[in-house]
């Protein structure tokens, strides 16, 4: 199994567990408020918490927590920017086909993080998390803020990076089609804990 959430807990976090083989999309749905983003950052190994993550076989707290992070890659709903420009904040220009994909216009590349569109900054930081080649992606209403068409560029990108990496997500979302389209099983989060639904 390629990740392992094994009763985890925490501050604001409603105890889960679940399992992703490769390829698997988790969404994950719940009322605003219950807990959802701070889950992802417990499986980010960013916030305090208690139970078992295991990734291929190796617990979360056996490796070093940057270690740990470019392989289970958070994308949080509002993204953090540190540098002054676009091209500081990667290891190396992502591939053209991605970027062509997201609609990202060239000139982005070099451009300063304080002209990106709120909709550019939500691409640009899921190319940003692509780009550290991660074995599972936590990503919090990645499409939020993008109209149909890119927010269907870029659920097509994800799902394909997932299947030719053999990588899996957990995907919160608010939309019930995107929830449909992405996986035959979600994840409810109450203040009770997290329900399995669909097929196990």
């Amino acid at each position: 199994m390629l990740f392992e959430v094994k009763r985890l807990s925490g501050p604001n976090v409603p105890p889960v567990s679940f399992t992703l083989a490769p390829g698997d999309v988790l969404p994950v749905r719940g009322e605003s408020g219950v807990g959802k983003s701070q889950m992802l950052r417990a499986l980010a190994d960013l916030s305090p918490h208690e139970g078992e993550v295991w990734l291929n076989g190796s617990e979360q707290h056996s490796m070093p927590a940057t270690d740990w992070r470019r392989q289970v890659a958070l994308v949080p709903a509002e993204s953090g920017w540190w540098a002054d420009t676009v091209d500081q904040h990667f290891p190396a220009r992502p591939p053209a086909s991605w970027w062509s994909r997201l609609k990202l216009r060239d000139t982005l590349w070099a451009s300063p993080v304080e002209r990106l569109s709120s909709g550019e900054r939500q691409r640009l930081a899921v190319l940003r998390a692509l780009a550290l080649e991660p074995r599972v992606l936590l990503l919090d209403e990645p499409t939020a803020n993008l109209d149909r068409d890119n927010a269907e560029g870029m659920a097509g990108l994800l799902l394909d990076y997932l299947r030719d990496q053999g990588a899996a997500a957990v995907w919160i979302s608010h939309d019930p089609g995107e929830i449909a389209d992405h996986g035959d099983r979600w994840l409810e989060v109450t203040p009770e804990g997290g329900v399995l639904h669909g097929s196990v």
